[in-house]
């Protein structure tokens, strides 16, 4: 007997064992266009929402400051409760909302996993979660994963990439139940503005719709402050609230985030977190403690910094004629490539081999990204005047040869 070809004849096909919900996942078009300027040399990148800025020394010198006492051991699983209850203080005074800290706040591994837990804590199988979109990677997949019915709105330049509450209205349906509200919004860097959340209230509440409002970007808002949905009436026992360090604080791989809202999901959320993670990184939330008791003057000088860089990337995208309108938050800007009679996908490919400049295609935050590109501006002036010349010579050879 041949035990070798009787073992290979006996190997499974790797591809048969695997998950169809996970194999029909996308791969983020964020990370494709990232993974080929790593290896490029002169290339210049601004296709990743990364800040240049260091994490300010202080909140670094406590996370330091752990490790040489030794504060190696878990956290409880919710996380830290001088962290839990710096969020709250934060919380109050930011947006005038009460969390518990004790049993309304949640450490998450960045705001991404807080994401994913509450869709797996809320869903069950054939509920619908309304996305809006062009927007952040994560939600369309995660409410997949957890056996959601993704039903896209499709955001419009016209209305500044905001949600109308007749958009809302129309998408709902008696199987809606969980609303994402992701404003400040990446990649467009439209906001939301009280007024706006305002009008969708009674839609929410006529359709018993909760919501996940994502404000990662909620300190980088350029044109006034950024409210907070749980903010208004009746709203604070429909939101989670999700939010993190990564972008305000310039934190992004200490990989901490966090959510706030009603006792009874936070709960069954925590026990997702429980199982999966444990705990958020000790070293991270001792650091974060330092960055929310004494990090606003950072804040606010990372914030006038971006909204230099803003004006200066809107003002260049306006020299070479390409029709951006002007984003209020985060730190991208959203310009059309219509004129062209190319797909975003092949512009920013071909834009990378011939001029060495990563974007990221509109259609990596949904299909109607389609005509768009995703700038992001978290990078030196210097770099964005290399690259945007650089961009400025292509598109003004494309319409040479148009």
């Amino acid at each position: 007997m041949n035990t070798s070809d009787n073992s290979q004849a006996m190997a499974p096909r790797t591809e048969d064992s695997l998950s169809d919900k996970t194999v029909s996942l996308k791969p983020s078009g964020i990370r494709k266009f990232f993974d080929i300027v790593s290896e490029m040399k002169d290339a210049i990148s601004l296709g990743v929402g990364e800040p240049d800025f260091e994490t300010p020394w202080h909140i670094r010198d406590e996370g330091i400051f752990s490790l040489e006492k030794g504060r190696t051991f878990y956290t409880s699983n919710s996380g830290l409760k001088e962290l839990r209850v710096a969020i709250a203080d934060y919380m109050k005074r930011s947006q005038g909302v009460d969390y518990d800290p004790i049993h309304e706040i949640l450490i998450t591994v960045g705001g991404s996993e807080a994401i994913d837990l509450m869709f797996r804590a809320m869903i069950n199988a054939g509920d619908e979660v309304l996305i809006p979109q062009p927007s952040y990677v994560s939600y369309e997949p995660c409410a997949i994963l957890a056996d959601a019915k993704p039903v896209i709105i499709n955001l419009k330049a016209e209305n500044k990439f905001r949600l109308t509450p007749e958009e809302l209205e129309s998408a709902c349906t008696e199987k809606s139940k969980i609303l994402v509200l992701p404003f400040p919004n990446n990649p467009t860097g439209s906001i939301m503005t009280k007024e706006d959340l305002e009008a969708l209230v009674p839609i929410i509440i006529k359709h018993n719709l909760y919501v996940l409002s994502d404000e990662i970007y909620g300190e980088l808002t350029y044109t006034g402050k950024h409210v907070s949905i749980a903010s208004l009436p009746g709203m604070r026992e429909r939101t989670i609230l999700v939010n993190g360090f990564s972008k305000a604080y310039a934190m992004t791989g200490w990989r901490l985030g966090y959510a706030c809202g009603p006792a009874a999901i936070v709960r069954q959320m925590t026990k997702i977190h429980q199982y999966a993670i444990m705990c958020a990184p000790t070293t991270s939330q001792y650091a974060a403690v330092e960055a929310l008791n004494n990090g606003d003057a950072d804040v606010e000088m990372m914030r006038e910094s971006y909204n230099e860089r803003r004006r200066f990337v809107l003002n260049m995208l306006k020299e070479m004629g390409l029709p951006c309108f002007e984003p209020e938050g985060a730190f991208y800007v959203f310009p059309c490539i219509a004129e062209f009679g190319m797909s975003a996908e092949d512009f920013a490919t071909k834009l990378l081999k011939e001029k060495k400049v990563a974007i990221v295609p509109g259609t990596a935050f949904g299909d109607c990204g389609e005509g768009y590109l995703r700038i992001s501006y978290a990078y030196s002036i210097d770099n964005l005047r290399k690259a945007l010349e650089r961009l400025k010579d292509f598109v003004e050879e494309l319409r040479k040869n148009k």
